[in-house]
């Protein structure tokens, strides 16, 4: 698990950080605590916080107000540790934020064990998080989930003057094999559509169970054509799959329709995510009526 200490003095904080990585953390520095805020700004910010309370540019408490004052789904487990040792800093010290708190010159083992206890904290967290943005039959995102992830890469490709591409897809005839072999052996199906989904997106795309047999990619700096080639492969590894049927000597294949679009996000393009989505489910709708088991980019000429 990463870890955050940040501590202006030297010494101090390298003693520290040699006991982290002894104790098996990726510990991130900082030497102020300007620089502990910049980190925790970050999307992808450590989970754990060691905050020397006096340090410049923003002292322990400080920090810690501003991070119980943030939007956001990640908890940081803060531990404040300083010279300070009369009760009213105790009670400062945890009414501005912090989980817990240590007086200086500290024991390096009850550190370790008090840190545990913010690891667990922090791991049961995330374990209910993932629960809750985390579709049961498939495992992939909620169709919540997704749109705020969706919405977190919009902003972060508009930084990046980015393009961003979305596919929605559709199993074809869902209905019919629902019909035919019954509601397992169709959940048997969307599980194998999902993982053709998986397979064929960058390890950095996030996919969702956008509702019944409709499933959602985010496809983060990418423009139409590379958006539309990841849709293509999904499409063709979905008609040449044989599924086979549990209990039986039989298989079956089945087929796919996709709506793609994709939108450059460059000089503050305010492009939203829900323009992007029903751009990309028109395209999909265009699929289905050109006869299904095809990929079709949303262009207005079409949608007029």
């Amino acid at each position: 698990m990463r870890i955050l200490i940040a501590e202006d003095e030297p010494v101090s904080r390298q003693l520290l950080q040699n006991s982290l990585l002894e104790w098996g953390y990726e510990v991130v520095a900082a030497r102020d605590g300007q620089e502990a805020l910049t980190i925790l700004e970050q999307a992808d910010r450590p989970s754990l916080a060691v905050l020397d309370w006096m340090m410049p540019g923003a002292d322990g408490p400080e920090i810690c107000r501003w991070l119980r004052s943030c939007e956001n789904d990640s908890y940081v487990y803060v531990i404040l540790l300083t010279a300070r040792n009369q009760e009213g800093d105790l009670v400062r010290g945890l009414e501005s934020g912090a989980d817990d708190y240590m007086v200086k010159p500290f024991n390096p083992e009850e550190l370790k064990y008090r840190l545990r206890i913010g690891q667990r904290i922090i791991e049961q967290e995330q374990k209910i998080l993932r629960l809750a943005s985390t579709d049961d039959l498939t495992g992939l995102l909620t169709r919540r989930a997704f749109m705020e992830r969706m919405e977190s890469e919009m902003h972060r490709m508009r930084r990046e003057n980015g393009m961003m591409g979305i596919i929605i897809g559709d199993i074809d005839f869902f209905k019919t094999v629902n019909d035919t072999y019954g509601h397992l052996v169709g959940d048997l199906v969307l599980q194998h559509f999902a993982q053709c989904l998986q397979e064929n997106c960058r390890t950095y795309d996030y996919v969702g169970r956008y509702g019944g047999e409709e499933f959602i990619i985010g496809v983060p700096g990418a423009g139409l054509l590379e958006t539309t080639e990841i849709a293509e492969r999904i499409r063709n590894m979905v008609q040449n799959t044989s599924i086979p049927l549990p209990g039986r000597d039989e298989v079956i294949k089945i087929t796919a329709s996709f709506g793609v679009d994709a939108v450059n996000l460059r000089n503050g393009n305010e492009y939203m995510a829900e323009e992007l989505i029903n751009h990309a489910d028109e395209a999909l709708y265009l699929a289905k009526a050109r006869g299904r088991n095809c990929s079709i980019i949303y262009s207005r000429a079409d949608m007029q």
